[in-house]
């Protein structure tokens, strides 16, 4: 694992979110994309190396929706960058962690990603992320 890629916060409204965000930091988002296959909008904030991206949901059976409808707004992921997403794969499943998919999938941000189980890292969804 190299840095933090990003801090995902799942959010009920982007706009709103979007405003928020932009006069909590001092700067506007600088991308928004819809990643169909899980059902959410991004907005994307750049903060130094790192970044915060804002999760909607874009169907009521989505991930996101059930995350915002059992726990509420809030973090929903801590994002690391890695080289090499497969080999992350298999040296975490070599220490015994659950991954929720063996196979690295299409993210935003033109990223491809893997999740860790939360049960396994005290509660927190743990995403890998490797530039397509």
């Amino acid at each position: 694992m190299k840095r933090i890629e990003h801090i995902g916060i799942a959010v009920k409204d982007l706009e709103a979110a979007n405003r928020t965000y932009e006069a909590v930091l001092g700067a506007g988002h600088y991308k928004t994309e819809t990643v169909d296959s899980e059902g959410v909008s991004t907005s994307f904030f750049k903060i130094g190396e790192s970044k915060i991206e804002l999760l909607a949901a874009t169907n009521p059976e989505s991930p996101i929706a059930k995350f915002i409808e059992k726990r509420g707004e809030g973090i929903h992921h801590m994002a690391f960058y890695v080289d090499d997403i497969q080999a992350e794969i298999e040296r975490l499943k070599g220490e015994g962690f659950r991954l929720l998919n063996d196979q690295p999938k299409k993210g935003a941000d033109n990223k491809i990603v893997a999740f860790m189980h939360p049960k396994d890292a005290n509660g927190v969804l743990v995403e890998l992320c490797q530039e397509k």
